[in-house]
């Protein structure tokens, strides 16, 4: 099997656990209301919170740390905290909030870049970061279809979305290592405007969303989710 061949299979797997995070939260949703379903949402919110965090600490900005001065680190960062900042406000002028959508989108599409654009150097680490994106997407995905629903989306209209996301990894995959595998710079330039959004949006909506009044679940959660990526951090090396 040649390596494009294997990158679409890689990126495949990786990206339809954002289908079955969704399918999962709308099986869920059918439940009934109740104490343990409450914060098993809102441990399930922080999970995904922490998740984001370490993938911001441990994927996203370390080669930007390493390779880049700290001034265009300064620019690049802030100017992706900025850039969805106004984006978060427009939306919430509407009535409406994509945050865990967005968070989601902008960890999903520059991983699977990295993922193409790294693949033909490290075919073992192209592997490991495929497994990491499938488990950081399902967590993710639960939290964005509710969030979603909660904006007045339907279940069917939910999952037609989610259905055309979840290959949004092959795309970026195949853009990673057809356009992206010489240019390290630019891959590196956009996994870290990517994290200042995902910072800004975890603190802005996905953290305060997550909170129970005398309620510890959520905190484990989120340290729950933190500690999956230093898993994948270990891992992959």
């Amino acid at each position: 099997m040649n390596n494009i061949a294997i990158i679409v299979l890689y990126s495949f797997f990786s990206g339809i656990t954002v289908l079955i995070g969704a399918l999962l939260a709308r099986t869920f949703e059918r439940l009934a209301v109740s104490k343990v379903k409450e914060e098993f949402v809102h441990a399930t919110i922080a999970f995904g919170g922490g998740v984001l965090m370490a993938a911001v600490a441990f994927v996203l900005t370390p080669l930007a740390i390493d390779t880049l001065s700290l001034a265009l680190i300064g620019v690049i960062f802030l100017s992706g905290g900025l850039f969805f900042f106004l984006i978060d406000m427009l939306i919430a002028k509407k009535g409406g909030s994509l945050a865990q959508l967005m968070a989601m989108l902008m960890d999903f599409v520059p991983e699977a870049i990295a993922l193409g654009a790294t693949f033909a150097h490290n075919r073992q680490l192209g592997l490991l970061l495929a497994i990491f994106i499938g488990l950081q997407n399902l967590p993710e995905s639960f939290n964005a279809y509710r969030d979603l629903r909660s904006t007045g989306y339907s279940p069917n209209r939910c999952i037609q979305l989610f259905a055309p996301l979840s290959l949004i990894g092959i795309l970026s995959a195949l853009l990673g290592s057809y356009f992206l595998s010489d240019k390290p710079l630019l891959v590196t330039s956009l996994m870290l405007f990517a994290s200042g959004g995902i910072v800004y949006l975890v603190f802005q909506d996905i953290v305060p969303m997550s909170k129970i009044k005398n309620n510890w679940l959520p905190a484990l959660g989120g340290t729950l989710g933190f500690f999956i990526g230093i898993i994948g951090k270990k891992i992959c090396g």
